[in-house]
Order: C-alpha cells, then sequence, then structure tokens
C-alpha cells in the first residue's frame, strides 16, 4: 500500500514512464513466454487430417527433399513435383526404401518453362486423390549475388517463373480439391531476404519475389482460413545445403546454419499455425537480434556480406573460363 502511495504521489511525468515501463515488460515477457511455448512445447499437427497425400515441389535436393523425406516420416503419401526424372525417381527409391508403405508419384514439371503441360500433368496426377498438403518449395536465386545492371535478364526471368507463377499456377490448381472437401494446407517457402531485413541488395529482384510469396501467403490465409483451408508462409534463413556451401567455411548444421533435415523437422510441427513462420530456433533467433538494429547498420552489413559473396562466387566461373580459353 506504501508503494502504491509513492507511486501515485509522485509527478505525472514519473507515472507515465512508470507506466510505459510495465507494458513494456509485460510486452516482453508475453513475447517470451509465447516463444517459449511455440518452440519447445506446442505440439505438430495431425497432418492426415489435412487428407492422405502431400505435394512438393523442388524435391530432389536442399529443404525440398528434406521436406518429402520428413512427410513420408509422417504417414504422408507423396506427389514429387520437379523437372529431372532421373533425379525424381532416384528421391522416390531411396524414401520407398525407407517407408516401404508409401504411395510415391512423380509428376514431370519444369517450373521455370512453360507451363501448361507441367500443369495438366499434375491435374492428372492429382485426380482423385486426397491431397491435403501442398508445400510450394521450389525456388531460384540465380544470378546469384549480382548488381542488377550486371544480372543475365533472361535468368532473372525463369527465376521469376518458377518463384512467382509456378507458386500461383500450382496453388490455383490444388485449391479447389482442398474447397470442395473444406480442409487443407498450404505451405509457400519464402525468405528471410524479403521479412526479416529491409533491403536485399544484390538479389534485388529475389528479394522481390519471395516478398510476393509472403503478401500472397498472408492474404490467402485470410481468404480461405474461413473454410479449413490453412495457409502459411515459413521463412527460413540461410540453411546449409549445396547452394549455401560456396560461400560459408562452416560445412556441418549449427544453432544458426542448420541443415536442411533440422529445418524440415522444425517446420512440419509449424504447418497450420501462423501465417508467417520462421521454424527454426536459430533462425528466429537472429530475426530478434536484426529487428533492434538500426536500419542503416542491417543496409551496411547485408551488403558487405553479399559483395563478399560474390567476390566468392565469381571465382569458380572465372576459372571456368580460363580453362575453356585455354582448351
Amino acid at each position: 500500500m506504501d508503494s502504491i502511495q509513492f507511486i501515485l504521489s509522485q509527478p505525472s511525468w514519473y507515472l507515465l514512464f512508470f507506466i510505459l515501463g510495465i507494458l513494456s515488460i509485460t510486452r516482453l515477457s508475453l513475447f517470451l513466454l509465447c516463444s517459449i511455448y511455440t518452440f519447445l512445447l506446442r505440439p505438430g499437427k495431425n497432418l492426415h487430417g489435412y487428407g492422405e497425400w502431400a505435394i512438393v515441389t523442388g524435391p530432389t535436393s536442399g529443404i525440398g527433399q528434406s521436406f518429402a523425406f520428413e512427410l513420408a516420416k509422417n504417414g504422408m503419401n507423396l506427389i514429387l513435383v520437379g523437372r529431372n526424372a532421373e533425379k525424381l525417381d532416384q528421391v522416390k527409391l531411396e524414401i520407398s526404401g525407407l517407408h516401404e508403405s508409401i504411395k510415391i508419384k512423380t509428376v514431370i514439371f519444369d517450373l521455370s518453362g512453360d507451363s501448361a503441360a507441367g500443369l495438366e500433368r499434375l491435374r492428372e496426377a492429382i485426380h482423385g486423390l486426397d491431397v491435403g498438403l501442398l508445400i510450394n518449395n521450389a525456388g531460384r536465386a540465380e544470378p546469384s549475388a549480382t548488381y542488377f545492371h550486371d544480372a543475365d535478364i533472361d535468368a532473372w526471368i525463369k527465376m521469376m517463373r518458377v518463384n512467382l507463377d509456378a507458386v500461383v499456377e500450382i496453388t490455383h490448381a490444388v485449391l479447389p480439391s482442398m474447397l470442395k472437401k473444406k480442409k487443407g494446407a498450404i505451405v509457400n517457402i519464402g525468405s528471410g531476404s524479403s521479412v526479416v531485413i529491409p533491403s536485399y541488395p544484390l538479389y534485388a529482384t529475389y528479394a522481390a519475389t519471395k516478398a510476393f510469396v509472403a503478401q500472397f501467403s498472408q492474404s490467402l490465409y485470410v481468404e480461405y482460413r474461413s473454410k479449413g483451408i490453412d495457409v502459411q508462409c515459413q521463412i527460413p534463413l540461410y540453411v546449409a545445403t549445396k547452394v549455401t556451401s560456396g560461400f560459408f567455411k562452416k560445412k556441418r548444421s549449427s544453432l544458426f546454419l542448420p541443415d536442411s533435415d533440422a529445418y524440415a523437422s522444425a517446420a512440419i510441427r509449424c504447418i497450420g499455425y501462423d501465417r508467417i513462420s520462421m521454424p527454426n530456433i536459430g533462425h528466429f533467433l537472429q530475426w530478434c537480434f536484426v529487428s533492434w538494429l538500426p536500419d542503416f547498420l542491417n543496409y551496411w552489413n547485408v551488403l558487405k556480406i553479399n559483395v563478399n559473396q560474390r567476390e566468392i562466387l565469381k571465382r569458380p566461373r572465372e576459372k571456368k573460363n580460363i580453362s575453356t580459353t585455354t582448351s
């Protein structure tokens, strides 16, 4: 009682700062509690509640391949969508060897090319199936770490076909069957380049395509949530894959640089919850740290990192050009 009387007897400016301090501490406490629950206590949803089949685009390497294996481990039948028949068959063979009861279909679809034939093959493959989950994982970031005026415009157009058009077209092809049964989940893989940091120099067009994916996902989340369909954009930061191995010294999985298996394991548990999700706790901690930095520091740091990547990635190309010239 005495402490309350002391506080009330203080000047109005003191009371204002006291109230703001209490509100800030309360907000931070709630944030920490929610984060602990999300990453350590919240159970994953029963994916079979959405349906018996899952579609994964880009399943022949990296995060997409890990998604396919993780979904099979959870008992989901798979429709693997990619452009390389040999690689698709190899992934199918490996998953079948581990999970004999899992049914697997493959669909040849070059997401960077003419979509008509690929979409028709996809529609034929899913006809009559209880498709409950779509993972729009396939993405491109080529040409990587390039000043915009130096970029190969044809490569950018192919990248936009994969990152934009294919996501929209495949979602449009799969959504009607989910609406008919009033259940399903769609997961679009975004990027920290468009959500976590205010700019992503040398990857300007790539970051813009991923910003589209985030906004597209959030809008569909609102449109279809009442219809039994969960739409989510997952935001990975760097994951230890073949793509990142060229400019990271550390090859093994770690807290802040998980491998694709660690990422997919966490990602599966997040499906069906938030409209924007960062499944990996190491990535989340980096996001929290970056959010406290002023924009000018983020601009400087990201530009420095990506210019360094550009120099590293230029070396193999220069060696290749030299060998081609001398041969």
